[in-house]
């Protein structure tokens, strides 16, 4: 007799209405590959990724029905606590996974972490510290590894300088302004919305500025994660010899380069995507140290995840949405 647990899963793509493809119901027990472990996920946190699975981009039409969720925190067979690196490369691969042309993330080609178990490669599972609660762990390994990786990683700043960061209430974007005030940068950010401003302010920014508003003074460094509806404001934005670092286009790709303001500034612009397992233990490490704790803007249960999928899909986002049990 096949053995069943609770997933919240894509049925087929859904380009058009992602949430109508959205399901909550019963999927089969995953099997545990010799090298692997199994994770009874105690929550996971919600990315834009998920968003990109129902729609059917980036998966293929044949690997449906597919259980969504990148990111996790839960306890293997023997007990431990762990949080989960998305990230799975080709055994054979060294260095750098995020560079591999054969990694993927759960969700492309293995199921995820809305389920009551998920399955990864036993490397995939770091200890979980004990001043983390299973909601902040869960935040860690996209959204907060993405930023970390952006800030320590490609920006190249120092400390004393001055980052900006477009887009206040999103999950890449408050984990920017907490590690920035953390790492000593003079953080500031905009926002939409008087209430996303405060956020951010909430969390550490030195200063908030409304979308595409001029600036008191030029920057060292933009972070994107926005795309077309930001990047002229970012651009212009820049010292000379400034960088742009972006992981994400959430309105869609700019429709002009500037590239003659790129190159007559000699401006940088560099792309960064999800971190890597050395880079994920170091974030935790960071945050311990610092007690950093990731700002959840709302924890649900696991059976209301179309509620924080439609939030995120509306842009009404405050922090990480999680789901827990």
């Amino acid at each position: 007799m096949l053995r069943t647990m609770f997933a919240v899963y894509a049925a087929e793509p859904g380009p058009e209405n992602p949430l109508a493809s959205l399901r909550v119901g019963e999927r089969p027990d995953p099997e545990v590959p010799a090298g692997w472990v199994r994770v009874a996920v105690r929550a996971a946190s919600l990315n834009m990724h998920d968003l990109w699975t129902l729609r059917g981009v980036g998966i293929k039409a044949e690997q449906f029905p597919m259980i969504l969720g990148c990111d996790g925190a839960g306890v293997l067979d023997d007990g431990t606590e762990v949080v989960l690196h998305s990230v799975i490369g080709d055994p054979d691969w060294s260095g750098d996974e995020t560079l591999d042309p054969k990694r993927t993330l759960l969700t492309e080609k293995h199921q995820g972490t809305f389920a009551d178990y998920v399955v990864v490669p036993a490397r995939n599972a770091l200890p979980k510290p004990a001043g983390l609660s299973f909601a902040e762990a869960a935040c860690m390994g996209t959204a907060w590894l993405t930023a970390y990786r952006m800030l320590f990683v490609k920006s190249g700043l120092r400390p004393g300088q001055t980052m900006l960061v477009q887009g206040a209430s999103g999950g890449v974007s408050t984990a920017l302004v907490q590690l920035g005030r953390a790492a000593g940068f003079r953080v500031w950010v905009t926002g939409r919305t008087e209430e996303k401003r405060a956020l951010a302010q909430s969390l550490g920014a030195h200063e908030t500025f409304e979308s595409g508003a001029r600036l008191p003074e030029r920057v060292d460094a933009v972070f994107e994660t926005v795309g077309k509806a930001t990047w002229s404001h970012s651009m212009k934005s820049l010292k000379p010899g400034g960088i742009v670092v972006i992981s994400g286009a959430t309105s869609g790709d700019a429709t002009a380069a500037e590239l003659q303001r790129l190159f007559f500034l000699q401006l940088r612009v560099v792309g960064s995507t999800m971190g890597t397992r050395e880079e994920l233990g170091d974030l935790i490490q960071f945050c311990a140290l610092n007690d950093l704790k990731p700002q959840i803007g709302a924890e649900l249960r696991f059976e209301d995840a179309e509620q924080g999928l439609k939030a995120m899909l509306d842009g009404e986002t405050a922090g990480k949405i999680v789901l827990s049990r």
